[in-house]
């Protein structure tokens, strides 16, 4: 039982796989639908919801076929789901109207994977309103796809922009695509649909080798279908964000324009969708201005523009780069003045009880009030009594701040300058600083004037990092692909493959930290590096990228690497930073300056990534990149005793957590992830010691046993595993049958630690031939070994 939104609900069977082929469970699922909430509620509300249902799963064996299209509530719905009737030919059906966390978790614990709405709203009276929106389905015939269906997006996009409304494109997850704009609600459902049958027609009759607008088969082969017939009271469309019921859980993905022009265009499953949250949304353009969330919601709530004669914008504020700052003397109930500085669209407010400071020896209450719109910044004039804020307002002074520190909701350091004869006089320096929380009031802060003498060194310094750390992310991983598997190379770009360990690196308020790919935090473990990373003019910045250790030759070595991953203890750390030192190879930026790079194309983030480490610290490298050029980089790989190269689309996003066709690896030898599950008794000089590690790989869910390797392993590793394998020793195998193979003397273990191999091939059972032991690889988990080659 879980409690969301005030209300009970329970969770059921989250194990169970509801997308076979990817393995993707309901509580995936459940969380898939608790992330994307923000987006796919305000396309839900005050819609009636049919639901797709698959309680067993999409596509499973048993039951191949079963699938729900609901309509009416079921007998169990909780009562605290709104719902609303809406009559049929057979009687009223009773619809959920999907308007909370709660109930949309209700929706997806019932397994509705697919949820399908109109393009009307119910009014406030629970009757159907006029449709606020207009749709269009692009299904593309048998030879064409979604590259064709981009084509006649754009072509609609310029028919509909001539009559006024704006498109946005949303590729289904299914086949085709929709497109859809807002409507002013003054159309009947009837006239939206002849709207859209009229555009479908004028399209096909200049582009009739292209489109057709008639459902007869026979005329789509090689043409794409512009439906217009969605738009019908009755019919529903899968509603934007919403998961489909495909091998894949594919989503109905929201696009930009600028994602139409690729080449690769193709749908998005639910990892590409999430990955995208920290992008703008699409659809913005398809909510109600009334439904948008927006930084004046409050201060309009409190507001009458009939009453006042403050400024009262009815849309939501714009994000600007300004730095205007107003203070405004206020004889209200109690005279006070109000502290305001411009930053992302609004005016940040504070009520001063007691003015401004003048003296740095005194501090003055702050209270921070809701934010205010930029045109209060010349505001003057009374505010009506009985009105919030009832009272004369006049400007104390006003001019521009330049920011020396911005943390919200903790601190804020700016230096003021005024306008000629205003209230300041000259160019001062103020802190405000947060001591609200406990038993003090959360709006609460002070507001301290600083000596000139420390404002004076805060005009020498850069800026100071301002924002949090921002969190790490989930690399993103290439396939494995061979020479051959390649057209045209000069879409490609060729980088080394490092030999060491995956690490994210997250800078943000005068902070550094190192993740590994398992999302552990390393930063004691490399602080070399994160001291590297702190020299740099940034924040709010993720890089990726491959810490290595080099040998004598200055080639990496990840043997040499292996003393310096276990190891977090400062003295150890100390001394083994002179003999054992490491340097990041940075490959990829994704985040600069508070601005997400995920959709930025590859070579875009390249460029910033090199702009923003030239002159770094010598411990922080940019690799050389050989665009379209793999034989090259195939000889200097080999030349560096490096394990291979990495190809990476040169219009490829960062996919992070996907392993993704758009970055691939070929490798000169056969290296291989494995589970360590035991190890074998050593025998003559290894004698009371470990003679060999017993490996596996997974296998349909499972484990399968792939050899064990004795060679590679020195004394010293010889000790760690054993050190790292006592603690996990278990009375039986892990491994569904203990092999043929296997000494009874085995101990076992469990699967928890990853390690890795160079081997000369496979041999016919499956097996491992030739192994030798690399190190360990305490940056994967079991869950991220992949069988490499052909087995």
């Amino acid at each position: 039982m879980v409690v969301i939104d005030g209300h009970q609900v329970r969770l059921t069977n989250l194990d169970k796989v509801l997308y076979p082929e990817t393995g993707t469970t309901k509580g995936e699922v459940l969380l898939y639908y608790t992330e994307i909430a923000d987006r796919i509620l305000p396309q839900l509300a005050s819609r009636p919801a049919t639901r797709k249902r698959w309680p067993n799963g999409v596509g499973t064996e048993r039951d191949p076929e079963i699938v729900f299209f609901t309509k009416n509530l079921d007998s169990g719905t909780p009562d605290w789901i709104t719902r609303q009737g809406i009559t049929h030919s057979d009687g009223v059906n009773n619809y959920p109207i999907i308007d909370s966390l709660a109930s949309l978790t209700q929706m997806a614990q019932y397994a509705a994977l697919e949820l399908h709405v109109p393009q009307w709203r119910f009014d406030d009276k629970g009757k159907p309103g006029h449709p606020d929106r207009l749709v269009l389905d692009l299904d593309p015939g048998p030879g064409v796809g979604l590259a064709e269906c981009a084509e006649v997006a754009r072509q609609l996009r310029d028919l509909l922009a001539g009559i006024g409304l704006t498109a946005v494109p949303v590729t289904s997850g299914s086949k085709g695509m929709h497109l859809y704009a807002t409507l002013a609600g003054d159309v009947t459902s009837d006239g939206a649909s002849t709207l859209a049958r009229e555009l479908a027609r004028a399209l096909e009759s200049t582009n009739p080798d292209l489109v057709t607008s008639q459902m007869k088969k026979s005329l789509r082969p090689g043409k794409v279908f512009v439906d217009w017939s969605q738009n019908n009271a009755a019919k529903t469309t899968i509603c934007p964000y919403s998961l489909r019921g495909r091998p894949r859980p594919m989503v109905a993905a929201p696009r930009t324009w600028a994602e139409l022009d690729d080449p690769d265009l193709d749908h998005l499953d639910y990892h590409q969708v999430l990955a995208r949250l920290d992008q703008p949304d699409p659809l913005t353009e398809l909510v109600p201005p009334e439904e948008r969330k927006d930084r004046l919601s409050t201060y309009r709530s409190m507001r009458d523009a009939a009453k006042t004669p403050e400024p009262v914008p009815s849309t939501p504020p714009v994000e600007s780069g300004g730095r205007s700052f107003v203070i405004q003397e206020h004889h209200a109930r109690r005279l006070h003045w109000d502290f305001r500085l411009e930053r992302d669209g609004v005016l940040v407010s504070w009520a001063l009880p007691k003015g401004v400071p003048t003296n740095p020896d005194t501090n003055h209450l702050a209270v921070q009030t809701e934010d205010h719109p930029l045109e209060y910044g010349s505001f003057e004039g009374s505010i009506p009594a009985g009105e919030y804020g009832g009272g004369e307002v006049t400007i104390w002074d006003s001019g521009s701040y330049v920011e020396h520190k911005w943390r919200d909701g903790k601190e804020v350091i700016a230096t003021l300058t005024g306008r000629d004869g205003g209230g300041l006089d000259s160019p001062r320096t103020y802190a405000l600083i947060h001591t609200g929380g406990g038993d003090r009031p959360d709006n609460q802060w002070l507001i301290h004037l600083m000596k000139p003498e420390s404002a004076a060194k805060l005009q020498d310094q850069p800026p100071e990092a301002t924002g949090p750390l921002p969190e790490p992310v989930t690399p993103m991983t290439a396939g494995l692909a061979a020479v051959g598997d390649f057209g045209n190379a000069d879409d490609w770009a060729f980088e080394m493959k490092w030999d060491g360990v995956r690490v994210i690196a997250c800078l943000g308020g005068g902070q550094v930290k190192l993740y590994s790919r398992r999302g552990l935090e390393v930063t004691a473990t490399y602080p070399e590096i994160a001291e590297a990373c702190a020299k740099l003019d940034t924040d709010q910045t993720i890089l990726d990228g491959e810490i290595v250790a080099l040998d004598a030759d200055g080639r990496p070595s990840f043997s040499r690497l292996q003393h310096r991953i276990n190891v977090s203890k400062p003295a150890d750390v100390a001394r083994l930073r002179s003999s054992v030192p490491v340097q990041l190879v940075a490959f990829d930026l994704i985040m600069v300056d508070d601005r997400s790079l995920l959709r930025t194309p590859y070579t875009e983030r390249r460029e910033q990534l090199t702009e923003l480490l030239t002159g770094a610290d010598p411990r922080i490298q940019v690799p050389p990149a050989f665009d379209g050029d793999l034989e090259t980089a195939l000889e200097v790989s080999e030349a560096m005793g490096l394990e291979g190269v990495v190809a990476k689309r040169r219009t490829s996003t960062y996919l992070k957590g996907r392993r993704a066709s758009t970055w691939l690896k070929i490798k000169h030898r056969r290296h291989q992830e494995v589970i360590v599950v035991g190890w074998r008794e050593g025998q003559g000089r290894r004698g009371g010691s470990i003679g060999a590690l017993v490996l596996a790989v997974p296998d349909g869910g499972g484990l399968r046993y792939v050899g064990a390797a004795g060679s590679g392993l020195g004394d010293a590793d010889l000790d760690l595993a054993m050190e790292l394998l006592t603690p996990l020793e278990l009375a039986k195998t892990p491994l569904p049958a203990v092999p043929a193979e296997e000494p009874r003397s085995v101990h076992w273990v469990e699967p928890v630690l990853v390690g890795e191999v160079e081997y000369a091939g496979w041999t016919e059972p499956g097996l491992l031939w030739h192994p030798v032991w690399r190190g360990w690889r305490p940056d994967k988990t079991p869950d991220d070994v992949v069988v490499e080659g052909k087995t």
